[in-house]
Formats: C-alpha cells, structure tokens, sequence
C-alpha cells in the first residue's frame, strides 16, 4: 500500500514568471517570489488497486510523481509504502517504486535486453532472478521480437514498452506509470492496458496519470483528481459519480475541477 499525506512544494518564480506577474498575469499560487507548485495533495493505493491520477494540465500532476519517484523533495508532507516512510529514505524509494516517466530514460547504443538488464544489475538483481522474471515480464508486454535490436531502432510504441520493462524488472512494491499511453498506436495502447491489469491480479498497487479517462472507466478502481496544487478528489468512480451528480465521467470531472476553481474565486 502506498499512502500520500499532505504533499506541499514551493519553486523560485523564474524571470518570465515574475514579469508576467508585473503584468497583471499571476497565477493564484503565485506568492511573492514563489510558486506553490503543490499546497495539499493527498491519496492513497492499496493492493491490487489501480489508482487514476487525473487533473488539468499545470495541476501538480508532475510534480505530484517527481516527488514519489524520489526525484524531487517536498517542502512537507510524507509518503508511505507499507508503513515506512520513503522521503526520509529515498534509496529506499528506488527500491520500493517501479517509475516509468514521460521520457523513456533509455540508452540509444543498447539494445533492448542490455538496457532492461542494466537497470535490473543496478537493483542488485541476480542473473536466474533477471531470467526468471524476465520470460513472463516480456511476454506479457510482447516485447520478445525486438529485445535484441538497438533501442535507437525501435518505434515509439516499442519504446514505452521496454520502458515499463525497465521499470519494473527488480519488482517494485508499488508501479507508477506518468502518462503510459499517450501517442501510441491502438495495439501499444492494448499491451500496455493488459499489462496494467496483470500488474492489479499480482497484487501490486499502480499509479497512472492520463488524459484518457476511457483508460481509466476500464482500469481505475480509485480516483484522485489534483487541480491548482490540491486533492479536489480522492475515492471511487462511483463516489465521484455520487457527489457530482453525473454519470458521465467527463462531466462529472470537470464539476470536481469546476467546483474547487469556484470556492478559490469566492
């Protein structure tokens, strides 16, 4: 189980950001010479759950999955893997999160297996354990035809694939996917779908974020909806259809959205 309490993140404004202030253009989470990036996002994913991370772009989305993958530090807050709290150990974090990112963080020189092999030696993986693993792990993301060619030489939707290889070969507690899908074709889309839902019967708590909320009508067992820095929503499908009062799942996400911008602006 993966729990998230209370995330906050401030960054220095940027010279652009600072004169567009001047000019009347200030975004609300502007403070004097600060962004509040991230006031209060909170959610949680237990085992064998899917997590839908949603919001509008500019949100807190990335720096939402920068901070779990250990990549930022919060100003404050904590999260928690199983009872352990991963900000105060971040190598402990590498260990625990499998993170795939929107860029591949792959070697062009390599080829398919080398990188996937590089990064399971970097866990301290052993050869049979590689092994082992591996058979299941490319047959599920039907990666086996390419393992051998460079990574320079492969299609995008190949590329997302041994990405999510890469990133979960040392099998981490708890997957984090940032935008899995976007600008694959349908088949890439379906492999990578599958393979989240073979991840869910494992046991293992996923985290996505996407734009696509068909992706998550078919995945997602839990919603959280970040907008302007702060958890709007955290719960089921149904719990959002309920207190929006729409079943469609655009509307009744846009009414979260809409709702949270309403209260700031009163």
């Amino acid at each position: 189980m993966i729990t998230v309490t209370e995330l906050s993140k401030s960054f220095r404004l940027s010279k652009e950001a600072k004169k567009q202030a001047k000019q009347g253009k200030q975004d609300i989470r502007q403070q004097g010479q600060d962004f509040q990036a991230l006031k209060n996002v909170s959610f949680s994913c237990e085992k064998g759950q899917v997590l839908g991370l949603l919001g509008p772009n500019g949100a807190g989305k990335t720096t939402t999955l920068r901070i779990l993958a250990s990549a930022l530090k919060p100003d404050s807050g904590a999260i928690y893997i199983n009872d352990e709290n991963i900000i105060e150990k971040p190598q402990l974090a590498k260990k625990k999160i499998g993170f795939l990112s929107t860029k591949t963080g792959l070697y062009n020189r390599l080829t398919a297996l080398e990188n996937i092999e590089y990064f399971a030696n970097l866990h301290g993986m052993s050869k049979d354990k590689m092994q082992q693993y591996g058979e299941v792990l490319y047959q599920q993301l039907a990666i086996e035809p390419y393992l051998h060619r460079r990574v320079d030489t492969l299609s995008s939707g190949m590329l997302q694939k041994v990405s999510i290889a890469r990133a979960v070969i040392h099998q981490p507690d708890v997957l984090i996917l940032d935008e899995p899908t976007t600008g694959l074709d349908i088949m890439a889309t379906e492999t990578i779908l599958e393979f989240i839902e073979h991840q869910k019967e494992q046991g293992r708590p996923v985290i996505f974020s996407t734009h696509h909320l068909d992706e998550v009508s078919m995945l997602a067992d839990k919603l959280a909806i970040i907008n302007q820095g702060e958890t709007c929503f955290d719960g089921s499908i149904a719990q959002l259809q309920e207190q929006t009062g729409h079943q469609d799942l655009r509307k009744a996400f846009m009414q979260a959205v809409n709702v949270k911008r309403e209260v700031e602006n009163v």
